[in-house]
């Protein structure tokens, strides 16, 4: 590439249709629609039709009608602002009928210009001193709660071995719970179980609000001894994402909730592809732990699914450092041995409401978790 020169970027459609020259059509009304947005004829000669319009690569057919083409983009025509490479990569083209956005090679130019995860899964692993295994992560629930209630609960988990203390992400800046009382006892309660039992458990408080509060309620909850922050870019937009992320003064992990995403997937022929959504888009946004549901529980997530999943958090080749995945429902002692058979060493497992039958004894249904996975990853490399 010569000085000054961009590589473009590409992106992956899967397009549903009766043949292959059907699908190459759609993909050149794609790679017009994602860019210039005009009719073909009237596309300026030169640099907009050489190099703005999307460059339509050949259809490959999978199964029957179903046809996955490459459209390269330049980087041009994204800037620097991370919601405009996304209105390039599927913009008004995710309204239409069967396209599936199912992957994403930035290039070296995107690769630069989006720093992506700041911590991923080494640093997670640093700072909640877990060098090894599988991260357990309870959730502090429910809605309606006091603050004190909260914090109580996430003393005893620490106590019981968790490495992170995660909100619910239906705790907000409720009157039952403000954001900033909430924040505080949840964050001291975990400072105060760490140093009692020997813990570098991470608390990540949930961070809501209109546009131009969401910066300063992360800093904050960074300011109140939260470990980390977690986010829901599906309500609240992937910027922020990438705005705590790339912010040297925040300097704290993110996670990533799923919730409001559940249209992008659902569809077998429309949206994105489970492991670009909840896999490449947080990696691009710049989310260490993403969520998502885990086969068994009550969304419908495939094993398939949440394999792939898994496979693009963590995939070296994508972009920028890989990331923790985060299961979150249908996990037990008893199924501890299916999971970590599924997913293997680099894993945050979140517990939920499953928790609260144990009451007092909250603590030691963590502890007996904690064992389940280093029991079932012993067993693994045995």
């Amino acid at each position: 590439m010569t000085a000054g020169a961009v590589e473009r970027f590409r992106v992956i459609y899967r397009i549903f249709a009766g043949s292959a020259a059907e699908a190459i059509r759609r993909a050149h009304d794609i790679a017009i629609e994602q860019t210039v947005e005009i009719p073909a004829d009237v596309v300026p000669e030169g640099f907009i039709a050489d190099e703005i319009v999307g460059q339509v690569g050949r259809a490959e057919m999978g199964e029957r009608g179903v046809f996955d083409v490459a459209i390269s983009y330049s980087p041009d025509s994204v800037g620097s602002e991370l919601s405009q490479l996304l209105n390039v990569i599927f913009g008004n083209s995710s309204i239409q009928q069967g396209i599936k956005a199912i992957g994403f090679e930035p290039g070296a130019t995107i690769a630069e210009r989006f720093a992506g995860p700041r911590f991923g899964i080494e640093g997670v692993r640093a700072r909640a001193n877990r060098p090894s295994g599988g991260l357990i992560s309870p959730v502090i629930k429910p809605q309606g709660s006091s603050p004190d209630t909260l914090a109580e609960i996430a003393f005893r988990c620490v106590a019981g071995g968790a490495d992170i203390i995660k909100d619910d992400h239906g705790l907000a800046d409720q009157s039952m719970a403000p954001f900033e009382k909430r924040t505080e006892a949840i964050a001291g309660a975990v400072a105060r179980a760490n140093a009692e039992f020997g813990m570098s458990a991470l608390h990540f408080a949930n961070i809501t609000g209109a546009p131009d509060q969401l910066v300063e309620r992360a800093f904050f909850a960074k300011d109140a001894g939260a470990g980390g922050v977690l986010l829901m870019p599906g309500l609240l937009g992937f910027e922020i994402v990438d705005r705590l992320a790339s912010d040297p003064e925040f300097d704290l992990p993110i996670m990533t909730h799923p919730s409001f995403t559940g249209p992008f997937v659902l569809s077998p022929d429309t949206g994105f592809s489970h492991a670009m959504m909840y896999g490449t888009l947080q990696r691009l946004a710049g989310s260490d732990i993403s969520v998502f549901p885990n086969v068994g529980g009550r969304f419908g997530f495939s094993a398939e699914e949440c394999g792939s999943i898994a496979d693009a958090c963590r995939d070296p080749a994508g972009f920028g450092m890989p990331i923790f995945p985060s299961p979150g429902g249908g996990m037990s002692v008893d199924r501890a041995a299916d999971m970590v058979a599924m997913y293997g060493e680099d894993v945050v497992y979140l517990i939920g409401g499953s928790l609260l039958r144990h009451g007092d004894k909250i603590g030691e249904a963590v502890t007996a978790m904690r064992q389940a996975v280093d029991a079932a990853a012993g067993a693994e490399t045995a």
